[in-house]
């Protein structure tokens, strides 16, 4: 899987723009593109979905973790309801699935992929 960074990269490269020109089209500031190209922050789902709102061509799911909504391989067929907050949050039918991935989202808009 691309990192983050090398998505963004692919960005710029393919509209054509320098990283500055990036951040005031999408509305951030150009620090705060700066410091995901060098790694130094993880960008925020904030910014993703501002690129997002801005190129309506590019997926969150891409941006997210650089699969594309059609690619089969990455993307399972079967949706999974909401589970709701019950004192037993796994039913036992539940634990004899496979776990996929869990998603953490923070507050600070930042989010971590466990992936099984």
């Amino acid at each position: 899987m691309k990192n983050f960074t090398n998505r963004l990269l692919e960005i710029l490269e393919t509209k054509s723009l320098s990283a500055s020109q990036f951040a005031e089209k999408i509305g951030v500031q150009r620090s705060s593109v700066s410091h995901i190209l060098s790694g130094r922050n993880k960008p925020s789902l904030d910014f993703m979905i501002k690129i997002n709102s801005v190129f309506n061509d590019i997926s969150l799911e891409w941006l997210i973790n650089g699969t594309k909504t059609n690619d089969l391989s990455a993307v399972e067929k079967e949706s999974i309801p909401p589970t709701p907050i019950t004192k037993s949050i796994v039913s036992s039918e539940e634990l004899e699935k496979e776990l996929k991935e869990i998603v953490f989202f923070y507050k600070d808009n930042s989010y971590k992929i466990f992936k099984n």
